[in-house]
């Protein structure tokens, strides 16, 4: 090993150590009632969900290509396992885990993660502003018809969480509030909701086995729709997720290697009793915000959340909800991008209509990929629109008043139309046309029907019209299309 090595060895792994294992002690053991939870929404054993957490940990933060950020099962891909289990069972879900990990390796392979330029940074906001809402409105049933005593431990826990960090940060806050209040909660003997009220925790390590479904073709059809479906929501989760611990941090992220390493995470899970996952925005927000920085912090989460529930399942089956819910309640309220709010006057109203758009259809869909499509198409189309405003056509008329040459700049495409067209007058009484297209550029087969408009709407008016000035792609283009004969 070269010294190079050596240096992103311990940039990556152990330039942050202290901070990085306690950071993820409290992603740990906050992972525990989530992955439950998840696994409830799926349909299957709670189990099913931790080993899956606590593999895809591991593994990411080996293979994975944003340090610190935290992938484990989560409630988007278990949202759409729910047809998968309830028609087929968990062995079809396995299977479909394993298919999920082939293609995202391949999605990596063919480095698709450089794909994520092209999400505008008013989606990615409208999108983490409605996980913010959502981790919120999640910890709304936790809060309802409950005990006073669980509101008293919420409140508490907050205090901790937000005043500790004041006085010291030598052990990140959330874990001191998860201790003190599960200690308070035993000592006092408090009659609330507890982990353990969640589901039944796992007393061994998970074995290996193979997915117990015939290889045949009508599995593959069976399989093939989710796995797709799982792969594509849960890579776009975990670029989303690298791309908020990148601002973050203020350090950059693999895009590709992180989809390479999110499918063989997701390969190894199913064959160890797991389900798919992905990045956790929510998780990774509390990794920052307590200290974790590198790979570290990711490997500490998974060795810790397998600790908790072998070795301190007792303790941790008596950890209060309310707890936990003040911990989600502190990740909401850092993920949300307030200043999204508070600087709205000053950003243009387009990305104000797209980040709220993407962030209103992702709350009441609950369906995270339709809101960032949605985003996508709409700044797509005001970004058309933008450019469609920006022809520019001069006029100049020769002196014996016979001759008139329009010259245009600017990008022509379908939404062109009315602004080119509009910009001439067909029934000038002239002899001659030339249509300068020096500064333009044809992109579409819209631009190339508008050109041959222009040129038709003269010659109906018995005016010669040349075309100059074309470039090789907008001429090669035109003249495939076009029916003027002009180019």
């Amino acid at each position: 090993m070269n010294l190079r090595d050596l240096r992103k060895l311990r940039r990556d792994w152990f330039f942050n150590a202290k901070n990085d294992i306690l950071a993820g002690a409290v992603v740990g053991l906050a992972l525990i009632p989530e992955a439950i939870a998840f696994s409830i929404i799926a349909g299957v054993d709670p189990k099913v969900g931790l080993y899956a957490s606590f593999i895809i940990a591991v593994i990411t933060a080996f293979l994975g290509g944003r340090p610190g950020s935290i992938s484990a099962a989560t409630g988007a891909m278990a949202l759409l396992m729910i047809d998968l289990v309830k028609d087929h069972g968990l062995q079809y879900l396995l299977a479909a885990t394993f298919l999920t990990g082939i293609f995202q390796v391949i999605f990596g392979l063919l480095k698709l993660g450089r794909q994520m330029r092209f999400v505008p940074r008013a989606v990615m906001i409208g999108y983490i502003n409605a996980l913010a809402v959502l981790i919120f409105l999640a910890q709304i049933p936790q809060l309802t018809d409950v005990p006073y005593t669980v509101y008293v431990l919420t409140i508490l826990s907050l205090g901790i969480i937000y005043i500790l960090p004041r006085f010291t940060k030598v052990v990140p806050s959330p874990l001191v509030a998860l201790a003190v209040m599960t200690l308070a909660a035993i000592a006092l003997k408090l009659e609330v909701p507890t982990v353990g009220d969640m589901g039944e925790l796992p007393t061994a390590l998970p074995l290996f086995s193979l997915p117990q479904v015939p290889l045949t073709l009508e599995t593959l059809q069976i399989i093939l729709p989710y796995s797709l479906t799982l792969a594509i929501v849960g890579l776009l989760a975990s670029f989303l997720t690298a791309a908020l611990v990148d601002d973050l941090t203020d350090t950059p992220s693999d895009k590709n290697q992180e989809a390479k390493g999110q499918g063989i995470a997701n390969m190894v899970t199913a064959f160890f009793g797991g389900m798919a996952g992905c990045g956790m925005i929510g998780q990774s927000v509390i990794n920052v915000q307590s200290g974790g920085r590198g790979r570290l912090s990711t490997l500490a989460s998974g060795l810790f959340l397998l600790f908790a529930i072998l070795v301190l399942q007792d303790w941790v089956r008596q950890m209060p909800m309310a707890t936990l819910v003040a911990v989600m309640i502190m990740v909401s309220i850092g993920t949300f991008r307030w200043s999204s709010f508070k600087n709205i006057a000053r950003i243009p109203r387009s990305e104000s209509i797209v980040m709220l758009t993407t962030m209103f259809v992702t709350i009441f869909t609950r369906n995270f990929a339709l809101g960032v499509v949605t985003g996508i198409v709409m700044s797509t189309v005001f970004f058309s629109r933008k450019i469609a405003d920006l022809v520019f056509i001069d006029k100049i008329l020769s002196e014996d008043g016979s001759h008139r040459i329009y010259n245009v700049s600017g990008q022509i495409f379908f939404l062109s139309r009315d602004e080119f067209l509009a910009a001439f007058d067909f029934t000038e009484l002239i002899d001659r046309v030339t249509i300068d297209l020096t500064h333009a550029h044809l992109w579409d087969q819209g631009a190339v029907e508008v050109i041959d408009k222009a040129v038709f709407g003269f010659r109906r008016n018995g005016i010669e019209v040349d075309l100059v000035g074309l470039n090789r792609a907008s001429a090669t283009l035109f003249e495939k299309i076009s029916s003027s004969g002009t180019a």
